[in-house]
């Protein structure tokens, strides 16, 4: 079978790192990759969000399956686009319908379908331009710190966390204003969870579903978790405090009551789920929906996946996902991100990267990258991630960072403290 890969970051380097594996793959594209996709496949220059390329591409290489990447493509349509093209209805899209996909869409009606179906999250309020006062009043009922949320997608950029209640009402009419654009224009404001951050992974036919290695990933940009949030400095998995019995309450009061609720409420679903979830006082609680895999999690859990991902796709494709197996490793993978100088703000592109080749017992996983003649040079702010495997978190670490310290760009850096809290 012909595969088609949508996405050009570190997610979808390990997807398709991963897929290229399979017997069953006969060609694989990525639309539009990146340096790394480029060696495990065919990066083909089409934007993700441009539908008609991408079908008119999918028919002309008789591609099987397309399997989406990010969730911008997804929350667009794309599903619903395939679907509603006699031409491209039978080809098989891993990724929710745009229904399904308002789940990261839209941060108000995710807390609505939680409350609706009994699913542990924070005590939330969403105000528009019209009701700020109401915003204001629900504030005052809140300890600090304060969480705002944009209501849609704002590239991971969208949720602020603020500890005193003037900065609140501040950066409330700010969002409002458009600080976000129009991803703002309704704000969720969320009760503060104390608890340890982590992701759990599921990927599901619509009625069974499949549960893949958890991770926690590390937002900040500074060691000790200070500065501003990033998309994510690194990775590990397994996660040491989510063991069976927690995990066994994920299970049963979240992942089974959101693939029923999504049933109950005639949503279909098929492909990646991710909860970010909050680990509080060993009581689980959703943070948020993802419609699709994480990045950086994504180079740590599909590393510990043993079986061929590829069975477990058509296994979402053709409904019969409960017969199929997943198998995954016991040991430990860890990520760690290198990132460009200046990122989350502003940063240069085009800086030639050096001694990749010269790494050892890691996969690396390139995220902003692209081939400038001959030469790798960066083409993001998080431009590479360094993974290895290890008998425990230590022996994995001291692997990732002895190559990231080969590796070489103008103004590279990297947290020097991933897994620390562990």
């Amino acid at each position: 079978m012909n595969i088609l890969l949508i996405g050009s970051g570190g997610r979808e380097h390990a997807l398709a790192w991963k897929i290229s594996q399979s017997k069953k793959v006969e060609k694989l594209y990525i639309v539009p990759g990146n340096a790394g996709t480029g060696e495990t496949g065919i990066n083909v220059n089409i934007a993700p969000d441009d539908f008609e390329q991408i079908g008119k591409f999918a028919l002309e290489n008789k591609v099987g399956m397309v399997v989406v990447g990010p969730e911008d493509p997804l929350v667009k349509g794309i599903h619903d686009y395939f679907l509603a093209s006699p031409a491209l209805k039978d080809i098989a899209v891993i990724g929710p319908r745009k229904e399904g996909a308002m789940l990261e869409g839209s941060k108000d009606f995710a807390k609505q379908f939680m409350f609706r179906h009994g699913i542990p999250t924070a005590r939330y309020k969403s105000i528009s331009a019209g009701t700020v006062e109401e915003g204001i009043t629900f504030l005052r009922e809140l300890h600090p710190p304060y969480v705002l949320k944009a209501d849609g997608l704002a590239a991971g950029k969208g949720v602020l966390i603020l500890n005193s209640f003037a900065e609140a009402e501040r950066e409330l009419k700010a969002m409002l204003q458009g600080k976000f654009g129009n991803a703002g224009k309704t704000v969720v404001i969320e009760e503060y969870l104390n608890g340890i951050e982590l992701s759990v992974f599921v990927i599901t036919d619509g009625d069974t579903y499949k549960l893949l290695p958890e991770a926690k990933d590390y937002k900040r940009v500074g060691e000790g978790d200070t500065g501003l949030n990033t998309g994510g400095m690194g990775a590990v998995s397994p996660v040491p405090f989510a063991g069976s019995s927690f995990i066994k309450k994920v299970e049963e009061r979240i992942i089974k009551p959101t693939i029923e609720g999504l049933k109950k409420d005639g949503i279909p679903y098929c492909g990646f789920i991710f909860f970010g979830l909050m680990n509080c006082n060993g009581e689980p609680y959703v943070i948020e929906y993802n419609v699709r895999m994480g990045d950086p999690e994504s180079e740590v859990v599909i590393p510990r996946i043993k079986s061929d991902i590829v069975d477990l796709l058509e296994g979402v494709a053709e409904k019969n996902l409960g017969s199929k197996k997943i198998e995954t490793t016991d040991d430990t993978v860890t990520t760690v991100m290198l990132v460009s100088g200046g990122y989350p703000g502003d940063y240069e592109k085009g800086i030639a990267i050096e001694n990749i080749k010269n790494t050892s017992n890691c996969i690396v996983f390139h995220a902003g990258t692209k081939m400038s003649g001959n030469t790798l040079v960066t083409n993001g702010g998080r431009v590479l991630s360094v993974s290895a495997y290890g008998k425990n978190h230590r022996e994995a670490l001291e692997k990732c960072y002895q190559n990231a310290a080969i590796i070489s760009f103008q103004k590279m850096y990297f947290r020097k403290d991933i897994g620390f809290d562990l």
